[in-house]
Formats: structure tokens, sequence, C-alpha cells
């Protein structure tokens, strides 16, 4: 008998074991992806150049890149009201919790509860006639209808034998990384926005200065050109001309302080706050020297930017993912077990150890036949994983372009700058001039008008220059992943 039962307990053993190897046959391969944009990173920004590897202005924290003290103050309330952030702050909130989900799944679940029931069987059935001629004590009959009481605990636990439920928590914790490195990526965004949009408004207020002493200069060659008129040196027309061009100028002012207006909303929307006045000092603006920002190599992206990180995590989860999904074709062994009191009244069940009940079960089970919706997952993880390698691609690709692009800006910007400002100067020399000859009838209205447009232009242009020499810097600073630390 023993032998035959052992013979058995093999068989079993053996049909489980087979069952197991034709399970992990079945199951499909992932599809094997290979990262060739990060591996053919070029050595520099710019192959005419060798850049520092040792000297890059990303690593600086933001508190010693941005000077200004204004500005300053700007960034540190965005970084507590800003909205964008606060949400993504959540959003790290929620994948910590997904990241206890799946952890808990890897211990037993216990639950602890009470029960009661009333049970009546037909006397001409096998469980009513045993009921009705056994004796639960001498003399003393089962009662009829029979109830049941219970109280315990249940437990239950899949075991990890694939380490399927280790590698979703593994997937869940690579996320959790990524929305860290979201909410980085979210910072310095945040950061380049707040400077962005302060130099903007420090160049508005320029214009404006410079606009305000245009109105002056046509308030002067219109009063000219009046005592000219009645001296018969001008005509009618002059007048008229220089009366238009205030007035252009005039409106010109007044979309001026609309655009300062909107400008210091964008930023009190930055700043998380209703809007108010921002304090800024616009004096300095155009003796404002930018910074001086050192590139580093490209392959330091990959550390310093946020966004590659965060990318870099998703496709690591999405790997992850595959590989759980892969294991769902193979069985799973689940164990329940019950432990407690069980009896048909309640007095009985203080009565132990015949009250004890207990229940242990073992269950390994497998997809046989209908696996559709298994290899549906399956394949959707597998294009989930290659979607995410492209994407981590397009971020590698992205991140080396905004550099290489802004090193030229930077460069370019510096030029224009330079020569914008040889502009002015000429200009203005050539404005005194033209008032000049204009008092004493040797030079036409058109010419000073003229002078005057040119001379107002490339002033505005200059300090639209300088707005983006600064903003540049900002961005490029940006670009190799500084602001977040």
């Amino acid at each position: 008998m023993n032998m035959m039962e052992n013979s058995k307990t093999k068989n079993i053993i053996t049909a489980i074991a087979l069952s197991l190897v034709l399970a992990s046959c079945k199951a499909p391969m992932a599809t094997v992806i290979k990262d060739e944009v990060k591996e053919n990173i070029p050595q520099n920004f710019n192959q005419e150049e060798q850049q520092d590897a040792g000297n890059n202005s990303g690593t600086t924290p933001w508190r010693q890149f941005f000077t200004d003290p204004n500005l300053v103050t700007l960034i540190e309330t965005a970084l507590k009201n800003n909205q964008e952030l606060l949400i993504t702050l959540q959003e790290i909130e929620i994948a910590k919790s997904g990241v206890l989900a799946k952890k808990g799944r890897l211990s037993p679940t216990v639950s602890a509860g009470v029960g009661a029931g009333l049970k009546k069987s037909g006397r001409y059935t096998s469980e009513g006639a045993g009921d009705a001629t056994t004796e639960i004590e001498p003399g003393k009959e089962m009662p009829d209808p029979l109830g049941n009481f219970e109280a315990g605990l249940n437990a239950s636990w899949e075991i990890d034998i694939w380490k399927k439920l280790r590698t979703e928590k593994e997937s869940a914790v690579a996320h959790y990384l990524s929305t860290v490195e979201g909410k980085n990526f979210v910072l310095s965004n945040l950061i380049e926005e707040v400077a962005d949009n302060y130099y903007e408004l420090l160049a508005l207020d320029n214009q404006l200065d410079i606009i305000q002493q245009y109105i002056k200069l046509q308030q002067r060659a219109l009063e000219i050109s009046k005592i000219q008129k009645e001296a018969a040196a001008a005509t009618e027309l002059a007048v008229k001309k220089f009366e238009a061009e205030l007035a252009k100028s005039k409106a010109a002012e007044y979309t001026i302080r609309q655009q300062i207006t909107e400008k210091e909303n964008e930023i009190n929307a930055l700043l998380g706050r209703y809007p108010q006045p921002i304090v800024r000092t616009k004096e300095n603006f155009m003796s404002t020297i930018p910074q001086t920002v050192y590139t580093g190599i490209p392959s330091q992206l990959l550390a310093n930017r946020p966004d590659i990180k965060q990318a870099e995590l998703e496709l690591k989860a999405s790997k992850l993912d595959v590989e759980a999904a892969r294991k769902e074709f193979y069985p799973s062994l689940e164990i329940s077990a019950t432990l407690g009191l069980e009896a048909f009244k309640p007095s009985y069940l203080v009565k132990m150890p015949e009250s004890i009940a207990y229940n242990l079960a073992g269950e390994l089970a497998g997809p046989l036949i209908n696996k559709s919706a298994i290899k549906a997952n399956f394949q959707t993880a597998d294009a989930k994983q290659i979607q995410a390698l492209y994407e981590y691609d397009k971020t590698i690709l992205n991140a080396y372009l905004d550099v290489a692009n802004l090193m030229s800006k930077v460069k370019n910007i510096d030029q224009y700058y330079q020569l914008k400002s040889q502009e002015t100067k000429a200009l203005d020399q050539s404005i005194d001039i033209a008032n000049q000859l204009f008092r004493n009838s040797r030079a036409d209205y058109l010419e000073v008008l003229l002078n005057q447009r040119d001379a107002l232009d490339a002033k505005m242009e200059l300090i639209e220059a300088k707005q983006k020499q600064l903003s540049t810097v900002v961005d490029i600073y940006k670009s190799l992943g500084g602001g977040w630390k």
C-alpha cells in the first residue's frame, strides 16, 4: 500500500514538473532592443572645438548661477507655490503608493472574521438521515435546524516561485524614481520660465523708458516745426508729420504698458499668486553681463538632465513590465489556510479542542487553453517597451540638439548685440546732426523723422538683444541639466 502511494506521489510530482516545463517553453520571448542613440552620442557638441569634461555649468546650483536678488526671491516663491510643481509632487506620492501595493503582494494576506448561519437538511437525504441518528452527547440528539457559528483567521499567499511579484515591485520602484526625476525636470523648467519672463519684463521697462524719451524728442521737434512754420522756414505738412509721429509714439507707449501688465501677471501665475507688482530694478539691465556657461561633454547630459534620467527609468520599468507579463504564462502557486473555532451553538465554541477547525490547501494553476488575454497583455507590454526606447532616444537627441543650437546662439547673439550697439551710437549722433541742420533749415523734416525712427528701432532692438543674451544663457543652463539642484 505504501509503495502504491509513493508511486502516485511521484506521478503527481512528475506531472506538475512536466506542466511547468511545457508552460515555460510556450512563453513568448520579448523583443530584444538596442539603444544605438545612446551608444553613438558624439564626443563634443561642436566638432571644431574640444569641451572640458571637468567644467560643466549644468552642475552649478541655481542659487549660485543667478545673482540678481529680486530674481532669486521670485524663484523661491515659485518653488513653494507653483501649481504644476505641486501637482507633480502628488504624482510622486501616487507612485510611492504603487510601490507599497506591489510590495504588499509579496507577503501573505491575513484576515479575521466571524460568521453565523442556520441550515435545515431534508430528512430523507444522506445528510439529514445522518444528523437524525447522531447524538452529540449520550441521550442528546443533533439540533434541527442546525446552526453554525464560527470565528477565526484566514490567510492566503501567492508563492513568488518565478519572481514575478518581485519584478512587478522593481518596475514600480523604477516608475517611482522616474516621477522624482520628472519633478526635477519641472523644477528646471519652472526656474527657466521665471528667469526668462523676468528678463523680458526688464526689457519692456527699458523699452518704455526709450519710448518716453522718444516722445519728448518728438514734442521738441514739433515745437521747432511750428516755430519754423511761423518763420516761413517750414510748411504745415511738416507740422502734421511731426504731430502724427508724436501720436504714434504715445500709442506705442500704451501698448508697452499693457505688455508690462501681462508679463507681470504671467510671472505671478508662475508664482501661484494673484496679480501684484513684481519687485525689480531696471536701471542696470543694459549693463548686466551674462554668465559664462561651460558645456562639458555630451555624455554628461545622461547624468545631469532629469528628463533623460526620467526617460531612462521609464525604459527600465517597461522592460520589467515585459518580464512580468511573460511570467504570467507560468503556473502560479497559491497557499490558503484557515484556523478558528466552529460549532453549531455559541456555547460550544469554548469547548476545545473539539471546536477547533483548520484548513490548509495549496493550488498550482496555470493557463492551458485560453491565453488570449495573457498574450494581449504581453504584446502590449512589449510594444510599450519599444515605445519607451524611442522616447528615450528622442529625449537624448533633443537634449544634444538643444545645447548645440544654444551654443551657436550665444555666440551669434553676442555679435548681434555688439553691432546693434554700434548702430545705436551712430544713429544717436545722426539725430543730433539732423536736428541741428533742421534748425538751420539745411535739412528736410523727413530726414529728421527717418533718423529718429531708425534710432528708436535700433534702441528697441538693442534692448531685445540684451534680453536674448540673458535668456539664452538661462536656456543653455537649463539644457545642460541645471536648475533643479
